[in-house]
């Protein structure tokens, strides 16, 4: 039987780790002598960030097209220094009913500069169409526009250098109802830690706009089981629009 590497343990573990925090817990148990093992591991084990000078954001962008480009050429936070594309959003900028925001770029959107495009996005799409509309009638965006390493929970300083992005995105799309996809997605807009749990399904308010918490795609793609719930708070936004499902 082969033995486990210390990286593949590693990796379980994020994994682990991954579904307790989207489970909403905020905190969990470990006995020093794992803690001790760990920290075993050279610290030379993953290479240092490359430092890119920081660029102010400015606080008065008049389009979407000028926070992309900003995007594009943003180094203020070390995300930037693995990306191989920045991914600002996409969609209706007009006035749409919905805007959906997540969490942060996987593989397949820093490959193509798109959110939402691999697995997960695949299943958003179908959320999207069973409530109704097609992806080009909504605004998908994450709360931040470069991979974390390994598709990592970002970083609350990360976050914050980028949320000035997603704030003014929200100002000028102006949207009728924003759909938190997740709690890290939650944590950002409301500008605290949450238990997600406790908000799932219920309404929360961004800048008086309606925000509606529920489960990110990735997370419906490893518990199947969840789905319905989650169609239950698309459907509370659909009332909330006075909209109902379409008939199948």
């Amino acid at each position: 039987m082969t033995e486990p590497t210390f990286d593949g343990l590693i990796e379980d573990l994020e994994k682990y780790l991954a579904y307790q925090r989207d489970e909403g817990v905020q905190r969990l148990e470990v006995e020093r002598a794992v803690l001790e093992e760990l920290a075993r591991e050279p610290e030379s084990a993953e290479p240092e960030p490359v430092t890119v000078a920081a660029v102010p954001i400015p606080a008065d962008f008049s389009s979407l097209q000028e926070i992309a480009a900003h995007v594009a050429q943003c180094g203020n936070c070390p995300l930037c220094s693995s990306r191989t594309h920045a991914v600002p959003g996409e969609g209706n900028a007009n006035g749409p009913d919905i805007m959906f925001v997540g969490e942060g770029p996987g593989p397949d959107e820093d490959a193509q500069g798109r959110p939402f495009v691999g697995k997960a996005g695949q299943l958003l799409d179908k959320m999207i169409e069973a409530m109704g509309y097609r992806r080009e009638e909504v605004f998908i965006a994450n709360v931040v526009k470069c991979r974390p390493p390994d598709n990592r929970k970002p970083l609350r300083e990360q976050m914050d250098e980028c949320l000035p992005y997603l704030r003014q995105q929200i100002g000028l799309v102006k949207p009728k109802v924003i759909v938190g996809l997740g709690g890290t997605a939650v944590e950002g807009l409301l500008g605290r830690p949450v238990a997600f749990t406790r908000l799932r399904g219920t309404w929360q308010e961004y800048e008086g706009i309606p925000l509606m918490t529920t489960f990110h795609p990735s997370y419906l793609l490893r518990d199947p089981a969840y789905k319905k719930e989650a169609w239950a708070d698309l459907k509370l936004v659909l009332a909330a629009l006075g909209k109902e499902p379409p008939r199948k």
